[in-house]
């Protein structure tokens, strides 16, 4: 069966500051790609984070910055996601790109948007959820907020997702609902999650970290501390194969009592 090196890439996003953080991520796709990765996660907005004042204008930039990401993964030989402020007919959408070498082989707008964080006034919906092959293997992808909604995540497994990957701007106080509801989705739908987090002070937010990978049995293979860092980890899809013929969870659904999914 299938092995993947992956890996979830943390840091600090430098608020507004578009080139320093694509130099960070730049260094760290390097570091990781020296290492064996073939997938990498990048956090939530990771071009500029929330930086509502200038939003429109720093989404303006985002071509270049997809340009360069398409470039580096290119010379890398990786699968990279994360999402970046998308500009199109006079809205702004947090969108998730899946870049595959040099290639862009997917995109997703954020369904559900972080009220809290005055997401709904600054950012629209999206309206479809994405799972998309790759070189590495089917990818859902799911974005920070989105992984208070189960339904989502057992829409993209029964589409055939093997990884679910979440880039996310998740800030404290609320660490143990991020890593039990990341090791649930992870059990509950049989497959593996990456989910990438930043970390540090931006505003009045602080961001814990605690990026982590995941296998479908919940087990947490790497998880990261409150730094900048990049955690790799080796998937072995066998295990998702076996637990999935042990404990027959997506066939035993009774989608004709509770709907689909």
């Amino acid at each position: 069966m299938k092995q993947l090196t992956c890996a979830s890439i943390q840091f600090n996003i430098t608020l507004g500051y578009i080139d320093t953080n694509i130099d960070t991520a730049t260094a760290a796709l390097q570091r990781v790609a020296q290492q064996g990765t073939r997938l990498a996660v990048l956090p939530e907005m990771w071009s500029c984070g929330y930086d509502y004042r200038n939003l429109t204008a720093l989404a303006k930039e985002t071509p270049r910055v997809l340009e360069e990401l398409q470039n580096e993964c290119l010379k890398l030989d990786l699968v990279t996601v994360g999402s970046l402020p998308e500009l199109k007919d006079g809205t702004i959408y947090n969108t998730a790109y899946v870049v595959d070498k040099g290639e862009i082989v997917g995109s997703y707008r954020k369904l559900h948007l972080f009220s809290t964080m005055r997401e709904d006034q600054f950012l629209g919906a999206g309206n479809h959820s994405l799972v998309v092959d790759t070189s590495v293997g089917r990818l859902g992808i799911a974005i920070c907020y989105d992984l208070r909604f189960p339904e989502l995540f057992r829409k993209l497994a029964l589409e055939g997702a093997e990884i679910i990957c979440i880039p996310a701007e998740w800030p404290k106080p609320r660490q143990e609902h991020w890593k039990t509801l990341l090791r649930a989705r992870a059990i509950e739908n049989q497959l593996f999650v990456i989910a990438a987090n930043c970390c540090g002070i931006q505003g009045k937010l602080d961001f814990f970290g605690l990026s982590q990978l995941i296998s479908p049995l919940g087990t947490v293979l790497e998880i990261a501390g409150e730094e900048d860092t990049e955690l790799i980890a080796n998937f072995d899809f066998s295990e998702m194969s076996n637990y999935r013929e042990q404990i027959k969870i997506l066939v035993d659904r009774r989608a004709d009592i509770y709907g689909t999914p």
